[in-house]
């Protein structure tokens, strides 16, 4: 509810047979309603009016709008009894007038107490506040101790990073966690073309018949790094797809059954093969 106020309101007399003690209806002399309230009341607007003022039978009533201003005909629509008040009757010609009552003098200081001002404690809620028209000031520690939630880092917070890129940082005394790591096992029971999914895995080969493995163009890229695994009984060598140079010491055969050797993708089409090899 809004409570508007007037400084050039007149005062009026009542007008009709009067008023009883439950009438809610105010009739005003003719032609004064828009002298005595010169402004529009809108939807749950109220102004404060005394009849009979300065008198014992003084009254306090608020002219209130439901739906949008009230003043229609010289006919107020009025709450009685209002300010400490009682509603009474009142003979017509009883004099009307715009009043600041006691129930205004409160509303106004309970707003007043409860507003922000320079020295208040107060706590903001839905406001916004543009950082290019206000300036924040406190020291690190305050602004530390101040911002808790975890989606903020400060220079001296301990923060966990995700998904962050640093440009050029200077890591001074680093302490690197490394994750414990697994590798996937690619099992065949006979000789294999080795795919791009085979990529940091490990390839073994169980035939007890001769099984070799293929390293095909076009499939890895420089830095891969395939891992394979002769368990078999049967013999097992790295065979060379079109265009693909394997280069080994001493060869590209597995030297024996448990074997293991890896080979790493150097440049297109090119590979290192080391491990248990020979020639």
């Amino acid at each position: 509810m809004t409570r508007k106020y007037s400084s050039i309101s007149s005062d009026t007399t009542l007008s009709g047979g009067g008023l009883s003690t439950s009438a809610t209806t105010l009739n005003v002399a003719t032609g004064t309603a828009t002298t005595l309230i010169p402004l529009t009341l809108a939807a749950g607007d109220q102004f404060t009016l005394a009849i009979d003022p300065d008198t014992a039978s003084e009254e306090i009533v608020f002219v209130y709008s439901a739906s949008g201003n009230p003043v229609s005909n010289d006919a107020l629509t009025v709450v009685r009894g209002q300010a400490g008040t009682q509603a009474r009757a009142h003979l017509s010609g009883a004099t009307i007038k715009h009043v600041l009552s006691g129930n205004d003098l409160d509303y106004f200081t309970t707003g007043v107490d409860s507003a922000l001002t320079g020295s208040s404690t107060n706590t903001l809620t839905n406001k916004s506040i543009a950082l290019s028209a206000n300036t924040v000031t406190g020291t690190k520690a305050q602004f530390n101790t101040a911002m808790t939630d975890a989606d903020f880092a400060t220079l001296d917070g301990s923060e966990t990073f995700t998904n962050k890129t640093l440009t050029s940082p200077t890591i001074n005394t680093p302490v690197i966690t490394f994750p414990v790591s697994s590798v996937a096992i690619n099992s065949q029971t006979g000789a294999y073309t080795l795919a791009s999914t085979d990529k940091s895995k490990l390839v073994v080969v169980t035939s007890s018949s001769t099984a070799n493995i293929t390293v095909p163009p076009s499939v890895f890229s420089q830095g891969d790094v395939v891992f394979m695994a002769r368990l078999g009984a049967g013999a097992t060598s790295l065979v060379a797809g079109s265009g693909v140079t394997i280069s080994a010491t001493p060869g590209l055969v597995f030297r024996a059954q448990n074997s293991v050797t890896a080979i790493i993708c150097t440049g297109t089409n090119t590979f290192i093969a080391t491990g248990d090899l020979s020639a």
